[in-house]
C-alpha cells in the first residue's frame, strides 16, 4: 500500500485497484503513446537540429541506465535468497541472458541505426529499404522497455515485497519521458529521407507498438513463474543496458555534440533516479 502522501498518490492508488495484467497493458500503453507524440512533432516542425536530437538521446540513455540498476538490478538482489555470491547469483545470471538475447536479435534481424549510413547495416543482409531497417533498430530497442515494466507489475501482483506499485508506475513514466525523444528520433529522419509527414510519424509510432505485447508478456509470465522474477528484472535490465552501449551512446557520438549528449545523458540519470525513489 501506499505510505507516503505525493502528488501521484492518487494515480497509484488507481493503479494498485487494477488487476496487474491490465495496470502492466495501460502503463505500456502509456510509454507507446509518449513515442507516438515525440513522432507527431514532424506534423509542426520541418526539422530538428543534430544538437537538440543528440542532447535528446543522451537522456534516453541516462534513464534506461539508471532505471536498469534503480528500477530492476537492485530488486532483483533484493529479493534473491542467500548471501554473498549466490545472492547476487539470479541477477548476474539474468542480466547477461538479458544482453544475450539482444545480442542475439541484433544477429539475426536486420536492422540499420538512426544516423548510419546505409553501407552500416547490422544483421543479415537484406533489400529491405532503409525505412524498414530504422524502424526495426528503434522495435529492438523498445522490446526490453516493455517487458521491463511488465515484469514489475507481474511481481506486484506475486505480492513480492521488493516489486512495488510506486516502482512499477515511476519506471513507466521514466520509460514514457525516455520515449518521446525516441519518438522524434525516428520520424524526423524518415522526413528527411523523402517521406510524407503522415508516414514518418505512422512508422515513428509503429516502432514502440511492441511495448504493450512485450509488457503483458512480461507480466503474465512472473504471475505464472513467481521464482524467475528477479532473473526477469535483471534480464530486462541487461537488455536495457546492451541497446544503450551499442546503440544509444554509439548515435549520440557521431558528430560534434558529444558534450550536449552527456548533458543529457546526466539528466536521464537524475529524473530517473528522483522518480524510482520518490515514487518507489
Amino acid at each position: 500500500m501506499i505510505e507516503n502522501s505525493s502528488f501521484f498518490d492518487p494515480l497509484l492508488r488507481w493503479f494498485e485497484s487494477l488487476d496487474p495484467v491490465v495496470g502492466a497493458l495501460i502503463a505500456t500503453t502509456f510509454t507507446w503513446l509518449v513515442t507516438a507524440s515525440g513522432a507527431g512533432l514532424v506534423f509542426f516542425f520541418k526539422d530538428l537540429s543534430r544538437r537538440t536530437l543528440d542532447g535528446m538521446l543522451g537522456f534516453t540513455g541516462g534513464v534506461m541506465v539508471a532505471a536498469s540498476f534503480w528500477s530492476l538490478l537492485a530488486p532483483a538482489i533484493d529479493m534473491s535468497p542467500g548471501e554473498g555470491f549466490a545472492r547476487a547469483m539470479p541477477a548476474a545470471i539474468g542480466f547477461a541472458l538479458g544482453a544475450l538475447f539482444i545480442f542475439l536479435l541484433d544477429r539475426m534481424l536486420p536492422h540499420l541505426h538512426i544516423n548510419f549510413p546505409e553501407n552500416r547495416t547490422e544483421g543479415p543482409q537484406t533489400n529491405w529499404h532503409r525505412t524498414i531497417l530504422l524502424v526495426m533498430a528503434i522495435t529492438l530497442h523498445n522490446i526490453p522497455e516493455g517487458l521491463a515494466v511488465g515484469v514489475l507489475f507481474g511481481g506486484v501482483a506475486a505480492g513480492i515485497p521488493e516489486a512495488s506499485i510506486g516502482g512499477a508506475v515511476a519506471l513507466a513514466i521514466g520509460i514514457g519521458l525516455q520515449n518521446f525523444p525516441e519518438g522524434v528520433a525516428v520520424s524526423f529522419p524518415l522526413r528527411r529521407n523523402g517521406l510524407s509527414r503522415l508516414k514518418s510519424f505512422w512508422y515513428g509510432q509503429l516502432s514502440a507498438i511492441v511495448e504493450p505485447v512485450a509488457g503483458v508478456v512480461g507480466a503474465i509470465a512472473v504471475i505464472q513463474m513467481q521464482p524467475i522474477l528477479p532473473y526477469a528484472l535483471a534480464f530486462a535490465a541487461g537488455a536495457m543496458i546492451y541497446v544503450v552501449v551499442e546503440e544509444v551512446i554509439p548515435e549520440t557520438q557521431l558528430e560534434r555534440y558529444t558534450d550536449v549528449a552527456t548533458l543529457g545523458f546526466i539528466g536521464g540519470v537524475l529524473a530517473m533516479m528522483l522518480l524510482d525513489v520518490g515514487l518507489g
